[in-house]
């Protein structure tokens, strides 16, 4: 065999390993910038809190309330940024828009530090700001998502995107624990900020045309209320909700108060903290590899309810460790390993579900109204689990979320979730009370 047959054996072998949907040049330019983003969202995630404990002494109270302020933008903006995104024609220039100002303010906190201004005030507004940013963004993801994928491959598409998210699992918390360590945890967050501009460098090489809007003439009550309605009134989208926002709750509660227990009580570096949970996150890796197969064969409704499980559950592992720190990082591998394949699986196959079911016309309306309920109630979570850490102990607190995080599978019961197999059809819109008059809007 010649050199060119190799060449083109190996370009075969390459095809057929790498998704379809990647030979797409929207879809591709779509998932590099995400890809990239959220490695750089690793650094930050660990360095942000780690700045608050080790740079600034923050407590357990502090600590809550920084996850809040961070995720409070959800509750306060969701709904009426979803109602203004159905309205505006480019969302995607909102979106390059938001990762340049996200950039912007994540290297605030580096150059404050070296000037030597830093305060626990700058990471709530940092994080007020950028999660009010994540808002438009995220909500307006959603519909350069349909326009850049075909509605028959929402699952691989959501594969791909949850498989880049384990991968910076895996890979970023290892480097995030190596910055920090050497080049002090508000310097490293530098890499974040780098990671937005090439988020946006990529978006703004997308030519896909986005769904056209619809302009209803509706009071703003009545726009704010379409999106809660449609979900709630609808079978599969309510339980859907309800058991994420249970888990979210007390989940976030978890997060508040994660880092300071196992940097403080268990006295784990920052290095070996990145890797462990980097090395644990081979989970999320093997998640993504395998939830559309899970899908496939027990039925979307059914892996949605096993990751419901498998994700929450072991993280009751965390306040129970006890021993040498052999133990602990024992512990912590496992626990990451085990919630990062649960939440590849639920959230893999509930995306795909999301998406087939929420009719275009109130999409981002719909999204926005779910953010509120689904992201609103984790500055809830946060905040009361720095409380608690406050009043009954840290340990204690983690116990109490851990358990009651793994009870939100307990919406699914008697719901159509379960037995659902296949993608939904879009839902039906009944009537709504507006003004007759409609006009589309390419």
């Amino acid at each position: 065999m010649n050199g060119r047959s190799i060449l083109a054996a190996g370009r075969r072998l390459v095809g057929r390993l790498v998704s379809p949907l990647l030979h797409e040049t929207d879809f591709r330019r779509f998932w590099f910038g995400q890809t990239i983003s959220v490695f750089g969202d690793q650094v930050t995630q660990l360095g942000v809190p780690l700045v608050a404990v080790l740079v600034l002494g923050a407590d357990a109270t502090q600590m809550g309330t920084l996850l809040a302020v961070g995720l409070l933008p959800h509750l306060l903006f969701s709904l009426p940024a979803g109602v203004w995104l159905d309205r505006v024609r480019n969302r995607r220039r909102l979106m390059i828009a938001a990762d340049i100002g996200r950039a912007l303010l994540i290297v605030s906190i580096p150059i404050a530090y070296v000037a030597g201004v830093l305060s626990v005030v700058q990471l709530y507004l940092v994080g007020f700001l950028t999660g009010s940013l994540a808002v438009i963004f995220d909500i307006s993801w959603n519909t350069l998502l349909v326009a850049v994928v075909r509605r028959e491959a929402f699952v691989e598409a959501n594969a791909l995107f949850s498989g880049s998210r384990a991968l910076a699992f895996v890979g970023g918390p290892p480097l995030a624990g190596v910055l920090v360590q050497l080049l002090t945890a508000p310097i490293a967050l530098v890499a974040d900020a780098l990671s937005f501009v090439g988020s946006a460098f990529y978006l703004g090489r997308i030519r896909a045309s986005e769904p056209p809007i619809e302009i209803v003439e509706e009071s703003i009550r009545t726009r704010l209320s379409t999106g809660l309605l449609f979900i709630f009134r609808d079978s599969i989208m309510r339980p859907i909700l309800l058991s994420a926002a249970t888990i979210n709750l007390f989940n976030f509660g978890f997060q508040a108060l994660f880092i300071l227990y196992v940097t403080t009580m268990l006295g784990v570096s920052p290095g070996i903290l990145g890797a462990a949970l980097g090395a644990g996150a081979v989970g999320g890796v093997l998640g993504a590899l395998i939830a559309s197969r899970v899908g496939r064969l027990v039925g979307l409704g059914a892996a949605y309810a096993l990751g419901c499980v498998i994700f929450p559950v072991p993280l009751v592992l965390v306040p129970l460790v006890s021993g040498p720190p052999e133990a602990v990082l024992v512990m912590l591998f496992a626990t990451e390993f085990l919630a990062g394949l649960g939440v590849q699986i639920l959230d893999i196959n509930v995306g795909a579900v999301i998406a087939a079911r929420t009719p275009d016309a109130i999409r981002a309306r719909a999204g926005g109204a779910f953010r509120f309920i689904n992201y609103g109630i984790r500055p809830v979570g946060a905040f009361v689990g720095g409380l608690l850490g406050g009043v009954i102990g840290v340990r204690e607190t983690l116990l109490v979320v851990t358990i009651a995080a793994s009870l939100g599978v307990l919406w699914l019961i008697g719901s159509p979730i379960p037995r659902l197999r296949d993608l939904p059809e879009p839902a039906e819109l009944g009537p709504r009370p507006a003004e007759p008059q409609r006009s589309q809007v390419a």
